[in-house]
């Protein structure tokens, strides 16, 4: 394994002011395929993934119910991380901002900032939105003072003494940034959104509050807490340490700094993409490679929330339906990175035809005929005795590396259907070369060259798809005969690298082939009451 080659990536540090909905899971999802990728092209992965637990909000979350803030976002944490095991999220560190080991990197970087001459004390006037815990420009503003984000709520007005990052003495090195980094924030719209936002000019922003008790102390000024930005963006950083290392920046840069992938809702763009990197300067760190800025969720094309009654469980959508189904369903029907609508008819109907149809009854009727016709075994073809003439062969030689370059962009709506072309091509092939007529025939050779090259297109549809659905790929991977589990974190070139298992013609007549079983059940929509 090429160790230099190292890929860490994020998922947002989600707020505990409240249980984790649909717009938690799917970056997670999104993030563990992406993790699930980089660990087949055998690459060392660092998922990272967690809660961000201070500021306002929470502090007044936890007083609505009586509690101490800790204790508040104790009873909410465990939430999160049973949902990440149901949706079958492969983390490999859950970090928590109202961990010490943060608050030692905290207070770390801050002295950095502190003694480059970046943080200054002045008068905060200006719009507060607590939900978004951010300050709002009076232009931004809806009607009677709303949130345009939170279009419920109405902000609130500050004017109090803080501390402040001189964010405005890195705009000429962000234009830079963006300029000879184009991808730096993906994709494209995101990007444009961030250059307007800075051609604009950018302003100096507060770093602490006063009256606010839920939160780590400035250190140079007890009296005042850090803000919840300045504090939860660094949360990445404090994930870096092992834990059997002192939390320090030197050790966070010893093995996965640059962090490869920040992937964030749209919301929180300007905070990843403007003020993130200007602090990572001024502290003298390694800025990401990509940061990129996904959509919002709707239901029924109806923005979700409590208010509407519309909002959508994750843990009853698991429950109901299974992992498998609901992280297939994010991914192949919604453009990673704008918005996407779920829709139960469609969510039902989707799975229906692709797991269970296509995929699910290509597998089985196959498996079936090659017991019936090859005494289930392998055929005895070799991969050279099928041309690349052949229809299956011809899509399934280029697929591997379609397939990487649509996971790589973050493209999975389009790894889906590149193999789902094959799988759809297979089951036209089989009605098209009839291998039950060949076989009365008595045309053994041909029977068997296209029982394997249908077999040989569902064992690559299920690899290029194990990111994805990790559970079907493994009960395929298992009936075709091998011993590979996608559950397993797969990064040692013995279990299956992606070099090898993309490519054409892998599996082998010494292979026994195990019990064909259904690997998804067709879902009947529910009846109506």
């Amino acid at each position: 394994m090429d160790t230099e080659k190292t890929f860490a990536l994020t998922t947002p540090l989600y707020y505990v002011n409240d249980l984790p909905h649909m717009g938690s899971a799917y970056p997670t999802i999104a993030a563990d395929v992406v993790a699930r990728f980089q660990r087949l092209l055998g690459h060392p992965v660092l998922l990272i993934t967690g809660t961000d637990e201070h500021g306002l909000k929470i502090q007044r979350s936890a007083e609505s119910k009586g509690l101490n803030p800790q204790e508040y976002c104790d009873g909410i944490v465990p939430s999160f991380v049973s949902l990440w095991e149901l949706l079958n999220i492969q983390y490999d560190r859950f970090i928590r901002t109202t961990d010490p080991r943060h608050e030692a990197i905290v207070k770390e970087f801050f002295q950095r900032v502190w003694d480059r001459g970046d943080i200054y004390q002045g008068q905060q006037k200006g719009w507060y939105c607590v939900s978004c815990e951010e300050f709002k420009e009076e232009r931004d503003l809806l009607e009677k003072h709303r949130c345009p984000i939170h279009t419920n709520k109405e902000v609130e007005w500050r004017d109090e003494q803080n501390y402040f990052f001189r964010l405005s003495k890195y705009q000429s090195q962000l234009q830079e940034l963006y300029q000879s980094r184009p991808d730096f924030i993906q994709p494209e719209s995101r990007r444009n959104e961030v250059l307007n936002f800075v051609n604009q000019g950018l302003q100096d922003f507060s770093i602490s509050r006063v009256n606010l008790d839920w939160g780590f102390a400035v250190p140079v000024d007890p009296k005042q807490t850090l803000y919840v930005w300045f504090d939860a963006l660094l949360g990445y950083i404090t994930a870096l340490n092992a834990a059997d290392t002192e939390p320090t920046l030197e050790n966070a840069l010893k093995k996965w700094m640059p962090i490869n992938l920040h992937l964030i809702g749209k919301d929180i763009l300007r905070f990843h993409a403007v003020y993130w990197p200007a602090m990572l300067m001024s502290a003298n760190l390694p800025l990401p490679e990509r940061v990129f800025g996904h959509g919002f969720l709707t239901k029924d094309n109806q923005k979700m929330g409590k208010t509407l009654g519309n909002t959508l469980d994750p843990v009853a959508l698991v429950k109901t339906y299974g992992a498998s189904s609901v992280r297939y369903y994010f991914l192949k029907e919604i453009e990673f990175g704008k918005d996407g609508d779920f829709n139960e008819v469609r969510f039902i109907n989707v799975l229906n035809a692709d797991l269970a149809n296509d995929l699910g009854n290509l597998l089985n009727r196959n498996l079936g005929m090659v017991k019936k016709y090859c005494g289930g075994n392998v055929p005895q073809i070799t991969n050279e005795e099928i041309t690349d003439e052949n229809p299956l062969k011809a899509i399934g030689l280029n697929l591997g590396e379609k397939v990487k370059n649509a996971y790589e962009a973050l493209a999975f709506n389009h790894a889906c259907e590149s193999i789902l072309t094959l799988v759809r091509a297979s089951n036209k092939f089989i009605d098209e070369q009839a291998p039950w007529l060949l076989y009365k025939q008595g045309q053994q050779q041909a029977v068997e060259q296209v029982l394997y090259a249908v077999l040989e297109s569902v064992r690559l549809a299920a690899y290029l798809l194990s990111p994805i659905i990790p559970d079907i790929s493994s009960d395929i991977y298992q009936q075709l005969g091998f011993g590979i589990n996608f559950n397993q974190q797969i990064e040692s070139s013995t279990a299956a690298p992606f070099t090898i298992h993309s490519t054409w013609g892998v599996l082998s007549n010494e292979q026994k082939l195990g019990t064909p079983k259904p690997i998804f059940q067709r879902i009947e929509p529910p009846k109506n009451d």
